[in-house]
């Protein structure tokens, strides 16, 4: 199997990351590719609901809980104590597709653009001291930076961007 393209997204909390994310998921579906998703959160999340069978199953001690329907499915694995999966070993688990757009992993050694947002928590750019950021899509004027500067919500014109740095072949061909 070969790797998918790997594009990121990066930025402080509230610099427009997660909206820029799904926006940019949404246009390149729409252009015929097939686009999977990695969040990374830095706070404890759950996504099954207390009382849920799932939640019970996790509660018991579960290493992993599958939940499957004719919809969808979903594999919740507690770390119970272990380290964080790394960046990769995660990465290895996405089934195949065309493009994985990594949202947050800012550390990352991987191509992505930095989102700014003058409602942000921070807004110390991050572009200077990561090589990796290959853009900045901001709701504000960018005067501190030589990269390529987007209008936060000029979608079609970033997704170019993404395809353009990522290589990725046209839908047709892929």
């Amino acid at each position: 199997m070969t790797r998918p393209k790997i594009f990121g997204i990066a930025g402080w909390k509230n610099s427009g990351k997660t909206g820029l994310a799904v926006r940019l998921v949404t246009e390149l579906v729409a252009r015929g590719y097939r686009v999977s998703t990695i969040k990374h959160a830095h706070h404890d999340f759950d996504i099954d609901k207390v009382g849920a069978d799932s939640y019970r199953h996790r509660q018991a001690g579960a290493h992993e809980v599958t939940i499957v329907s004719g919809t969808r499915y979903a594999i919740m694995h507690e770390l119970r104590g272990a380290p964080e999966p790394t960046f990769e070993e995660i990465l290895a688990r996405i089934a195949p597709c065309d493009l994985v757009l990594i949202e947050g992993y800012k550390r990352e050694p991987i191509p992505k653009i930095e989102a700014r947002r003058l409602e942000a928590a921070n807004r110390i750019p991050l572009a200077p001291d990561d090589p990796h950021i290959a853009a900045i899509a901001a709701d504000h004027p960018v005067t501190d930076s030589t990269l390529p500067v987007f209008d936060l919500d000029d979608t079609g014109a970033i997704a170019d961007f993404v395809i353009a740095m990522t290589g990725l072949p046209s839908p047709a061909a892929a």
